[in-house]
């Protein structure tokens, strides 16, 4: 049975899924009507609730939620490297194809990246263009700058 909530939150409104006791999906909400909750509000969401609202505070640097990501092998990989990229580090598209098996992936990492399922969660916001520069989040470069400057990983805005 498919659960799910929807939060509310300093980036915005956020869609959270879940599926058989593991987060399936997580969407940055644009419009309101386009979702609705299914299912009842289980433990696994509650928690998933917690656990970014005190991400968003400052408070908590990793993520302890089952998940559940549905993609083809080549897009598990990739979410699976992206993980392994700590709290407030950033890294290059070169340096996930590297992570994910394949140095020479640039292209097809990005559009895996694209496709994460759980982003914020599976931390797709950490990776940046070669030069250092923010590019292409699914919910928006502003929401990306948040979430980097929150992990400190770039300067506060003045």
């Amino acid at each position: 049975m498919r659960n799910s909530i929807i939060i509310d939150t300093v980036i915005g409104k956020l869609y959270i899924a879940e599926t058989d006791g593991a987060i399936t999906h997580l969407s940055f909400m644009r419009d309101v009507e386009e979702y609705t909750t299914e299912g009842i509000v289980s433990p696994v969401l509650e928690e998933a609730h917690s656990q970014i609202i005190t991400y968003l505070e400052g408070k908590r640097t990793s993520f302890d939620l089952p998940l559940s990501p549905k993609g083809t092998p080549f897009q598990e990989k990739v979410w699976e490297a992206l993980l392994t990229i700590p709290y407030g580090q950033t890294i290059s598209y070169k340096e996930l194809a590297l992570r994910a098996g394949n140095s020479k992936a640039c292209r097809a990492v990005g559009m895996a990246n694209n496709k994460n399922p759980i982003p914020l969660i599976i931390p797709c916001h950490r990776v940046i263009g070669a030069n250092g520069k923010l590019v292409g989040y699914g919910g928006g470069l502003p929401i990306k700058e948040k979430l980097l400057t929150i992990e400190g990983a770039l300067p506060v805005s003045k």
